[in-house]
């Protein structure tokens, strides 16, 4: 086997080799003659069917299978001769016109890890800015609950609604004059200002007294889901049964009860937990940030092109599917493409940190061990049918690549929590709104993300992703097999989050979905 180096550039390494055709025929008499003895033919005995035979039935096989043999053997001795470190899976290309008999040349491409100098861990100074859970805040929060589950009673028919009333209506849409599938309901309650019917709908109501029928026009919008009523004006004929006012909800045991605890100090408690759990993860995102911050500050040197393109194409695609949800996803992409290098910068930044935890970790023992790689797995799999979680285990143990991405969280985590220890740490007490402020703060000046954004679409109300820190570069690979179809991840109940507004049944093309 010849191995030649032909490019020594940056980061690039490239490679000819030459597998010779005697060495390719020596392999595949070597795996002839081990086969040979389990070769059934008629007319000679078990075990004693000659070679030339042997080779005649499945040299055809044997030598595609020995090439390829030969072809992987080779990229490893071209990584090991070479104490090469690749950041990727090296392209490795077969020589065009090969045929049987003749050397077999490929050419093999990689891009290698940098040489990173050992980054400095001693001296490190991080002000943790914490935020004190007070009795007025769990408070708040009790009573953010307590109006978050108002009751009703009837109003006097002379009532008119309002903002907050709560109305119980009979309903039938068409369009054209003509009824659509599931655009009638009857008795259904409906509180106006909670956003739970199509935009128009609502604000039409507001006035309506007991007993009034009134006929209004929406227009459904242009993304609602069934597509037959997307972006068309539609009109529905209501009848309002009744007008309800909401009654003040008392926070005391009674109240508590009802939540299904013993009592309103157990309901601050568990409100108490969730505040001080929600800030400290505060904490932590602004400590981790600033420990980001001056690790890349620290330190500049290149990074492979290739992970820098993977990271950068994740991103693209989350920000893709994030303008396709916009309102207007043309004017989305359009920003978008003129914030492109941008993003690009802050993939590279991304990469190099990653390459920066992983060799911090690397050199300090950081490992995430194997109980805790068995936890990670079964905590994964709990987001799949039950019929699919052995499967997902399965692939996962199977697949080093999804194994590692799998890991790589945790593995930063544990880095994290490493140079934690080792900085020396100072306290300062402030309010939430101050901790967001810093946090948000450090987000613009390292430009961790662009501070335009695709406008978030009004319908789904949904909430911005958090960003995606840096993970170890050798843990960052994607997936090469489909995981099987994950389930849609079932939302946490919490006790201060508002109660799911109340909607007519699924089908009924007026509630928003």
């Amino acid at each position: 086997m010849q191995i030649k180096e032909t490019t020594n550039e940056g980061l690039k390494r490239a490679y000819t080799v030459t597998i010779p055709a005697k060495e390719i025929d020596e392999r595949v008499s070597s795996e002839v003659k081990k086969i040979a003895p389990q070769v059934r033919m008629p007319g000679f005995r078990p075990g004693k069917v000659p070679a030339n035979l042997v080779r005649k039935m499945h040299g055809e096989q044997l030598h595609a299978q020995t090439v390829n043999d030969m072809i992987r053997e080779s990229v490893d001795k071209v990584m090991v001769d070479n104490k090469l470190r690749p950041a990727m899976q090296p392209k490795v290309e077969f020589g065009d016109g090969y045929e049987e008999g003749k050397d077999a040349s490929l050419t093999v491409e990689v891009e290698v890890l940098p040489e990173i100098k050992a980054p400095e861990i001693e001296g490190l100074k991080i002000e943790r800015l914490t935020v004190p859970v007070k009795d007025e805040a769990v408070d708040e929060a009790v009573q953010r609950i307590a109006d978050q589950n108002k009751s009703y009673k009837d109003a006097p028919k002379t009532k008119r609604a309002a903002d907050g009333d709560q109305l119980i209506i009979d309903f039938v849409g068409s369009i054209d004059g003509v009824e659509f599938e599931g655009g009638a309901a009857e008795n259904t309650p409906l509180t106006i200002g909670s956003g739970q019917f199509i935009p128009g709908f609502e604000e039409q109501l507001t006035g309506v007294k007991t007993g009034d029928e009134k006929t209004i026009t929406v227009t459904f919008p242009a993304d609602y889901p069934a597509e037959h009523l997307a972006g068309k004006d539609a009109q529905f004929a209501i009848k309002v049964q009744q007008v309800k006012v909401p009654t003040e909800t008392k926070a005391d045991d009674e109240f508590a009860k009802n939540l299904g605890l013993d009592s309103i100090d157990k309901l601050k408690e568990l409100l108490r937990g969730q505040l001080e759990q929600e800030t400290a993860g505060l904490t932590r995102t602004q400590m981790k940030r600033q420990l980001l911050d001056k690790l890349a500050a620290g330190h500049d040197f290149a990074v492979p092109e290739g992970m820098v393109e993977a990271e950068f194409q994740q991103i693209w695609a989350q920000l893709q599917q994030e303008a396709a949800r916009s309102d207007d996803p043309e004017a989305s992409l359009k920003e978008m493409e003129a914030e492109k290098d941008e993003y690009r910068r802050i993939a590279e930044r991304r990469v190099r940190l990653g390459l920066l935890l992983s060799e911090i970790g690397q050199a300090n023992g950081v490992e995430v061990t194997n109980n805790e790689m068995s936890m990670l797995i079964q905590q994964a799999a709990q987001q799949y049918r039950a019929e699919d979680r052995e499967r997902f285990i399965e692939y996962v143990r199977n697949e080093p690549m999804a194994a590692a991405q799998l890991r790589a969280p945790l593995y930063e985590d544990k880095v994290v929590d490493f140079l934690f220890d080792k900085a020396e740490i100072t306290d300062r007490e402030v309010t939430r709104e101050e901790l967001e402020a810093a946090i948000e703060a450090e987000e613009d000046a390292t430009d961790e993300a662009p501070k335009k954004k695709a406008p978030a679409k009004k319908a789904a109300a949904k909430k911005e992703a958090p960003k995606k820190e840096a993970k170890a570069a050798d843990e960052k690979k994607p997936a090469a097999k489909k995981a099987p179809a994950k389930k849609d991840a079932p939302k946490k109940e919490a006790a201060e989050k508002k109660p799911a507004a109340k909607k007519a049944p699924a089908k009924k093309a007026a509630a928003k979905k």
